[in-house]
């Protein structure tokens, strides 16, 4: 949760003239747009055109493509098991280094500007280390250098709990910075750029016909992020959804219009679909033939809770002799630890069998206009069957119905799916 030092909400009547007037604009920069001075150079005069124009601005950087992993194989080359306090002091270095060059590159330029870490920009968290969430941020100072028309330069991903130990947001958490930053200050709009243009409605890479979508509303964004889309961190959504921050996606390397994420209008409805997702990161577990009887579903997941594991889709299938069947998911990357604990839980609740499959897929389609058009889930399933692409697993909530799926169908399903659902059209 943020709790900004000014919980005034954006006054939306009037943040059109606000914008025309003079703003205060948060602009994000990904790994890719600071992989070198170069490109920071780039970053450093669009923020001096920005500013030129007579804006406030505020600059969140991540750290350079590729840093923070080879920082995390630094500490595993120090310790097989790095001290997860210590691996945040660590990480936070990636965006401190960014941080300075642009912040030393703005004033060579001749602008003011000061570079702050997580901690001067009062960016105060819980204390858990590597995934930590934001509990307040100060405004104070970055008020008083905006006053003295600096263009602040604040580290992403990155905090201060509250015993003054270094944390970091997790992975993405540049983006939850700068939209949480941007709700402290009420600014008019945070600008992400990355190295893609803007949100599609499918992924270009296997998707030819996928056209980039002009504007979003915050919950098909909350739920292409958890679904796959991999352009804004799930967590920024969030906090843009709360304090209705108007988030605009689009390119470092282009000076078109990207994506804006805004609330939801009355336009979006009219579009049953908006987008297609597709998720590799899945893995599927059974435990066959479990006793029907109350507190099991707790024995079998209890377990998996204990171990961090997260459990995404859910079905139990009810068999005769009070017995059932029960499949859920897990992310790929925890799938042998899970068969883990379900071997062995299984003999103790008298399951007959447990078996899994790590090589699924899942492929979901996402709009707004689903709660008010019926005929989706069933246009979905005949489309996939048209292909005999067999369903595994549904799952469904009022704007999303996910599929799983064999993994080696996720192309061709992406494409059908986009296809049926009008989206390879240009208007």
């Amino acid at each position: 949760m943020i709790i900004p030092l000014q919980q005034s909400d954006i006054d939306t009547d009037t943040q059109e003239s606000k914008v025309d007037i003079m703003a205060l604009i948060v602009q994000k920069f990904g790994g890719t747009s600071v992989a070198d001075t170069q490109r920071i150079r780039n970053v450093a005069n669009r923020a001096l055109k920005t500013h030129a124009q007579g804006n406030d601005v505020v600059v969140i950087l991540s750290a350079m493509a590729g840093v923070t992993d080879h920082l995390i194989g630094l500490a595993n080359e120090a310790t097989k098991t790095p001290d997860r306090r210590e691996l945040d002091v660590l990480l936070a270095t990636g965006e401190q280094t960014t941080a300075a060059l642009l912040a030393m590159m703005l004033k060579g330029m001749g602008t003011k500007a000061q570079s702050l870490l997580g901690h001067q920009a009062e960016v105060v968290t819980d204390c858990e280390y590597g995934n930590a969430r934001i509990l307040e941020i100060g405004t104070n100072r970055i008020k008083r250098l905006l006053a003295d028309r600096n263009i602040v330069v604040v580290a992403g991903f990155q905090g201060v709990d509250i015993k003054g130990n270094i944390t970091t947001l997790g992975r993405g958490g540049s983006d939850t910075s700068a939209v949480a930053i941007a709700a402290a200050l009420n600014a008019d709009i945070c600008e992400i750029y990355t190295d893609v243009d803007g949100i599609y409605t499918a992924d270009p890479n296997i998707c030819p016909r996928a056209r980039k979508i002009k504007e979003i509303s915050y919950d098909e964004m909350l739920n292409m992020a958890s679904l796959g889309a991999k352009v804004l961190q799930i967590r920024s959504v969030g906090v843009a959804k709360k304090y209705n921050i108007p988030v605009h996606v689009r390119s470092s390397f282009s000076q078109e219009e990207g994506t804006m994420v805004v609330q939801e209008d009355s336009v979006m409805e009219q579009l049953v679909v908006s987008g297609v997702t597709h998720d590799l990161d899945q893995a599927r577990i059974t435990l066959k033939k479990v006793p029907d009887q109350p507190g099991i579903a707790a024995k079998i997941f209890s377990p998996i809770a204990e171990s961090g594991i997260l459990v995404d889709m859910i079905i139990q299938n009810t068999r005769a002799a009070g017995q059932t069947d029960l499949t859920f998911t897990v992310p790929r990357a925890d799938y042998n630890r899970a068969m883990e604990t379900q071997k062995k839980l299984a003999e103790k609740i008298g399951a007959e069998e447990v078996f899994g499959d790590p090589n699924i897929a899942k492929v979901s389609v996402i709009g707004v206009g689903m709660k008010n058009h019926s005929g989706v889930a069933s246009l979905m399933f005949n489309a996939l069957s048209r292909e005999n692409i067999n369903i595994i697993m549904i799952s469904t909530s009022e704007i999303r119905i996910s599929c799983i799926i064999e993994e080696k169908y996720t192309e061709l399903a992406v494409r059908v799916l986009h296809t049926a659902f009008g989206l390879d059209k240009e208007d």
